[in-house]
Formats: C-alpha cells, sequence, structure tokens
C-alpha cells in the first residue's frame, strides 16, 4: 500500500477530485423540475387546448354568412314601373338598417324604415321615365350584416298634364294674391296632386288648397298675407297620376314676395274709393260704379292684371253691342267676367263721385290716352300691384263668387278647408 486513503475525502477533510463527477445528477433533476413546471403553466394542459378550441370557434362564427334576407320591389331590372305604391323593401330574419334609393343624378328618394326595421317605404310618389338604384343592408340577431342591389325604372306616361300657375316666379305682389294652378287636364284624384305641391311662407303661417271644379287648386292662408312675406311653392308633380293613365310631368319652384298692404274699399252709395296702404288712409278717390241695371258686385276682389290700354267689347262679357271701347286707360282686372277698375275719359268729370254709370266696373277720371300722371286713375295704376285688394260694398248686387278671378277670399275659411 502507497497509505493513500481509499475513501473519497482527502487526508485534509477535502472531497477528493474524483467525486466531481456527481453533481451532473443534481443538474438533470433541476432541469425536469423546471420543465414540470413550465409543463404545467400551460405548456400543453387542458386549459390551453380549450382556449385554442374557442378562437376557432369564434373565427367559424364570425365566418358564417347573415341570417337576414332582403327583398326589393320590383324585381332587379323591371321597367314601366309605376311612379306609386311599387317600390317596397323588406327584411326577413332581421332588420333592414339603411336603404338608399338613387337616380342617375344622385338625387336621393326620401324614406322611412317602419319600427323594427321591417321594411322600407318612399315618402312620396317617384318622377316618371327615370331609372334608379337601390342599395339595403339589414342585419340578423346575431349583428351579422346582409345586403341587397338593385335597379329598376319607372314608366313613361303616354298621357300628361302641367299645372299653369299664378303669380310669376320672382314677383312682388299684394296681400290677396292666392296661389292658383290651372291643370291642364281635368283631376279625379285630388289628394295625390295637392300631395305633391307643397307652399311655405316666411314666417310661417298656415296654408290650405281649395279646389274649384276638377281643374284648379287655390291656397292661401285665413286672412291676407302680412306685407314683406316670401312665399315659397314647389310643385313636384313629376310621376304623379292625375287622373288614370295620366302623369304630371312638371318639377318647379316659385318664389315670390308680398309687398306692402294696400286695400281699396269702394262704396257704390257713396261713389268714393278710400285707399289704404299699411294700414293708413292715403287718398279717397271719386268713383262710378255700375248702373242700376248693370251693378258691380259686392266683395273682396283681387287685381289679377293690370294693363296700360286695353280694348274693352261689351260683346266679349254678354253685353252684346252696347260699347266697343278700344283704348280704355289704366285698367286693373278684378273678376274673370269683366269687372275691371279702369280709366274714363269718356263721362264728364262731374259723374265721378256722383253717379253710378258703368256696366259694372269702378271707374276713375281719366284722359284719352292715359297720358297725364295727375288724374285719379293713372295716380292709382301708379301704385297699384297685381294682388292687391279692392273691396266693393253697399252695392245692389249679390257677392261675387269665389271663383271668379282670383277671390277666394269671399268663401269662409270652414267652407275654404272642406
Amino acid at each position: 500500500m502507497n497509505g493513500r486513503p481509499i475513501s473519497g475525502t482527502s487526508a485534509g477533510g477535502r472531497p477528493a477530485r474524483g467525486a466531481r463527477r456527481g453533481r451532473p445528477g443534481l443538474l438533470a433533476l433541476l432541469l425536469g423540475a423546471l420543465l414540470l413546471l413550465v409543463t404545467a403553466c400551460g405548456g400543453s394542459g387542458s386549459g390551453g387546448t380549450d382556449e385554442k378550441a374557442k378562437q376557432g370557434a369564434g373565427k367559424e362564427a364570425g365566418s358564417t354568412a347573415s341570417e337576414a334576407v332582403v327583398t326589393v320591389a320590383p324585381k332587379d331590372g323591371a321597367e314601366s314601373v309605376a311612379t306609386s305604391d311599387a317600390l317596397k323593401v323588406t327584411a326577413d330574419k332581421g332588420r333592414l338598417t339603411s336603404v338608399t334609393v338613387k337616380d342617375a343624378k344622385g338625387n336621393e328618394v326620401a324614406g322611412r324604415i317602419a319600427a323594427g326595421g321591417a321594411s322600407w317605404q318612399p315618402l312620396q310618389h317617384l318622377p316618371a321615365a327615370t331609372r334608379f338604384k337601390v342599395h339595403a343592408v339589414a342585419k340578423d340577431a346575431k349583428g351579422r350584416e346582409s345586403a341587397k342591389d338593385t335597379a329598376f325604372t319607372t314608366l313613361v306616361p303616354k298621357n300628361t298634364f302641367l299645372g299653369q300657375y299664378t303669380p310669376e316666379d320672382g314677383s312682388t305682389v299684394g296681400v290677396g294674391m292666392p296661389v292658383s294652378i290651372h291643370f291642364t287636364r281635368g283631376i279625379t284624384h285630388p289628394a295625390d296632386v295637392e300631395d305633391a305641391i307643397k307652399v311655405t311662407a316666411d314666417p310661417a303661417v298656415p296654408v290650405e288648397g281649395h279646389w274649384f271644379g276638377n281643374d284648379r287648386l287655390d291656397i292661401r292662408p285665413e286672412k291676407y298675407w302680412a306685407a314683406g312675406t316670401k312665399v315659397t311653392v314647389k310643385l313636384d308633380l313629376d310621376g304623379v297620376e292625375g287622373r288614370p293613365g295620366v302623369y304630371g310631368k312638371q318639377t318647379k319652384t316659385v318664389k315670390f314676395t308680398v309687398g306692402r298692404s294696400m286695400v281699396s274699399t269702394v262704396d257704390a252709395d257713396n261713389h268714393t274709393m278710400k285707399v289704404v296702404k299699411d294700414g293708413k288712409l292715403i287718398r279717397t278717390i271719386p268713383i262710378s260704379a255700375g248702373a242700376p241695371a248693370t251693378t258691380t258686385y259686392n266683395g273682396q276682389m283681387v287685381i289679377s292684371e293690370k294693363y296700360a290700354v286695353t280694348r274693352m267689347n261689351g260683346a266679349t262679357v254678354g253685353f252684346g253691342g252696347e260699347y266697343d271701347i278700344k283704348d280704355v286707360p289704366h285698367a286693373m282686372r278684378l273678376s274673370d267676367s269683366g269687372t275691371f277698375v279702369h280709366g274714363n275719359y269718356w263721362a264728364s268729370s262731374g259723374t265721378f263721385g256722383a253717379a253710378n254709370t258703368s256696366h259694372g266696373c269702378v271707374g276713375l277720371h281719366d284722359v284719352r290716352g292715359g297720358w297725364s300722371k295727375e288724374t285719379p286713375a293713372a295716380w292709382y295704376y301708379n301704385r297699384s300691384i297685381v294682388g292687391d285688394v279692392v273691396i266693393v260694398k253697399n252695392s245692389h248686387d249679390r257677392t261675387i263668387q269665389p271663383d271668379n278671378g282670383l277671390n277666394g277670399w269671399n268663401m269662409s275659411w270652414a267652407d275654404w278647408k272642406k
């Protein structure tokens, strides 16, 4: 023996060098424990598998098509579609969220989605001979969207009508001027036509329409317009079926302004006319009204036309050949049947304010040719505008009919609205 110890400890009490070879076993144990810890924290346990499954299920649900079904009537590509009651969009197994209907110019059709989103319909008729595109979107119970795009063209009417309106666009009129529209064809669907005509005023005032026969609609407020009122008339008649097979073809906006207030009152018994402007009496004019056999209508009348000079022939208003005056000056029409306020040069100056001698008109002293600006007729003509009111009272005649001229003011408000 060489005297070296046979144990793993040196004589000095330190481990022998050969003993260090046992340390890798301890390291392996530590690494194994760490591996187990990492695995337990989610490497391949049941919790990690469930999360992946959930994510996969979410992706699958998101890619599933919407159950909502959008239906558009008329069908895609339809032609000669009716302008009313034909367009409707519905949703099944879902609700409509948006519907857009536009023509080729980008003009959008106003419409409304019903409560709950089951359907959409336009708020008014459609123009004729127009192509429209429809884009509708609906959502199902899970919020998934479904859309539909279609196009159609409305009918081209063979028979049409127009509305001939007064006053003119851009005009300034008196406080008595109604909006009056004459139609070129008799209307048998008056409610549809009236719905397509909107009259608004600034300052705002309620207005109502009244039909005279089947071809004339007048619209006015309860009382005369206030001076300075601005009125807008929108005719949206294109595509309106006014009578079976006859459609409007007119889209027009007309604006006019109500000027100062001027209301004149003729007293046939006293042979005078009092002119009131903006509430103040500015002149009392001697006049000559209708003779006892040809009296002047009573009532509120509106100046509808003005002529510096005109011809008046009795044959055109039922008086045969009693008169034919080719140069009546300063004439202002009050009725369709021939009532005027006009200048009179053929009667003596003493007639005015003293006697009624006309065939139903209101005459004011004038000179032949109307050259003088100083005569009562010239003074009144130069200060009057279309739409001014002339009231006749104390004449031995009946009240003028509301449709004889622009004279609907002779109808009560209750009867006007019927």
